[in-house]
């Protein structure tokens, strides 16, 4: 992997203020690096929305000026960028661990894995206070978005955790395994009824079993629907696992920032 340069935090934004945290793993094995970006424009009564974001260095650094902008022209959320003390854009043997849920103990390589309560704890209990402190926050737009293992990792929080109201899933990685999927299934109306997800899938690669993959996925989910949940399928169609990064951050983001009115750019 490359060293990411400069992002949208070290240029400054006209649409946005940045600020930067960083946090240790329990264990103190692992060294995050938050950023959280504030909107210039004012808060909405019910305070901002939140979108907590993973693999927070590749996410700095697709985030630009004319992507806030858009942003700021609706409703624009709180964004917190969740990375790792790296100049890469991802912390390969970090994310595996964190990301992974309790039954994986190791991955396709053999990087431990397993992970995801102890980060989810972290992220809940000290990342997201820190990130929200002295903020108008509603609560009840306080969302997460992931990518592959991060796409796992939001699902796992779907199922266990009612920190987060909102969740978008990109491409998880479920790859033939059917737990996640059945445990979603399984899920009632009464124990979820405020929480929304999202699971974003490209159709765009051929290896095997992956449409097999696509179409338990897109069952689950209409299924999901049917028993009065709100979950919803969204086909990017043609896209590969790679090019879903991209393409499901911008969709959550306006997704985050939708319903609002047109605002000029704010005063310094």
């Amino acid at each position: 992997m490359t060293p990411l340069g400069p992002n949208i935090a070290d240029k400054g934004s006209a649409w946005y203020r940045f600020t930067v945290n960083t946090f240790d793993s329990a264990d103190g094995q692992r060294h995050y690096k938050v950023w959280t970006a504030v909107p210039r424009n004012p808060a909405p009564a019910n305070g901002y929305a939140v979108l907590y974001m993973l693999d927070g260095n590749a996410v700095m650094n697709h985030l630009s000026e004319a992507l806030l902008q858009k942003l700021a022209a609706g409703n624009p959320p709180v964004l917190v960028a969740v990375g790792y003390q790296t100049p890469l854009p991802f912390d390969l043997a970090a994310r595996t661990l964190d990301y992974t849920p309790p039954q994986q103990m190791q991955d396709r390589r053999g990087r431990p894995a397993g992970g995801s309560a102890a980060f989810r704890q972290l992220l809940e209990q000290t990342i997201a206070p820190r990130a929200e402190q002295n903020l108008p926050i509603d609560a009840q737009q306080r969302a997460l978005w992931g990518h592959s293992y991060g796409g796992l990792f939001v699902l796992d929080s779907y199922l266990t955790s009612g920190f987060f109201q909102r969740y978008f899933a990109a491409s998880p990685s479920l790859r033939g395994d059917a737990t996640l999927l059945q445990q979603m299934a399984a899920v009632t109306p009464t124990s979820f009824k405020q929480k929304q997800l999202v699971l974003m899938e490209g159709n765009g690669e051929s290896r095997s079993g992956v449409s097999d993959v696509l179409s338990r996925i897109r069952t689950t989910l209409d299924g999901m629907q049917e028993n009065g949940l709100a979950a919803r399928f969204q086909l990017f169609p043609g896209l590969s696992h790679g090019q879903m990064f991209p393409a499901s951050l911008e969709s959550a983001l306006s997704a985050m920032a939708e319903d609002g009115a047109p605002s000029r750019a704010p005063d310094e």
